[in-house]
């Protein structure tokens, strides 16, 4: 199919929340799963639950559709202790052949770039956990180690700062003319990370093209939502998805440094 929708591959609203088991409930605002708003090629998604972030995976795109995380001081000064040890790995928990396999990246030119990233988590297995190719997508290189990295970063210094924030971390498919690597996991046009202070009620996204350039937006939870086709936050009142917190600027670091914990 080569005509696809700005963002597609959502289960309905229903079946996304029934879906979430109650375990999964600790990595939503105020326990509520994003929601979907435009049903565009539902089929074939699967939420999971890990021990520090929550997943939608579309059998669609082989990849997910959001990561959510419930990020505080604590869980960031925790991960700190935990060595970074790659271990990327198939879902087992998905389907057979909805998931990416490790062959799709091989010679691919993309990287495999985690949506909720390694460096957020708090523990060994919560480590390993965000290697599973169901919280990966095709990345650009340079995208997913020098801007990416530091709008990873610049997610931490905020979580430190505030105390804690809420994040969903996704792609972004438009257009209709889509690429695949390996014939089979869909490539992102964009990839955004949307954030929310809830002591505050203020929160905001950062919106990035996948590519070398080099280039962000920072908007509303409000417009990304709309670009996107899903409610990010449900229970977020309508005046605060209208406002964007500022959000710090992203700094770019050598990847000698700790960037490399994507």
């Amino acid at each position: 199919m080569k005509k696809l929708l700005a963002v597609f591959f959502f289960s309905s609203l229903l079946a996304s929340a029934a879906a979430q088991p109650p375990r999964c409930e600790r990595h939503f605002f105020h326990k509520t799963a994003p929601e979907v708003t435009r049903k565009a090629l539902q089929s074939n998604t699967v939420a999971l639950c890990f021990e520090a972030f929550a997943v939608l995976h579309s059998g669609v795109s082989r990849t997910p559709l959001w990561s959510a995380e419930y990020l505080t001081r604590d869980s960031l000064k925790a991960a700190r202790e935990i060595p970074r040890a790659d271990s990327f790995h198939a879902e087992p928990a998905l389907p057979p052949g909805q998931g990416a396999e490790l062959a799709d990246y091989v010679r691919s030119g993309f990287d495999r770039g985690h949506m909720a990233p390694a460096a957020d988590m708090p523990t060994a297995q919560a480590q390993h956990e965000s290697f599973s190719l169901a919280n990966v997508v095709p990345q650009n290189r340079k995208n997913n180690q020098i801007l990416w990295s530091a709008i990873e970063g610049a997610t931490r210094h905020l979580t430190n700062l505030r105390g804690e924030l809420y994040v969903i971390t996704g792609p972004v498919f438009e257009g209709d003319k889509l690429d695949r690597i390996n014939g089979r996991v869909l490539v992102p046009t964009h990839v955004f990370k949307a954030v929310l202070d809830p002591v505050k009620s203020e929160a905001a996204a950062w919106l990035a093209p996948n590519n070398d350039s080099g280039d962000y937006q920072v908007m509303s939870i409000d417009a990304l939502e709309r670009r996107v086709g899903f409610n990010l936050f449900p229970k977020l009142p309508e005046a605060a998805k209208q406002r964007a917190m500022e959000l710090p600027e992203p700094r770019i670091r050598s990847r000698n440094s700790d960037s490399k914990l994507q």
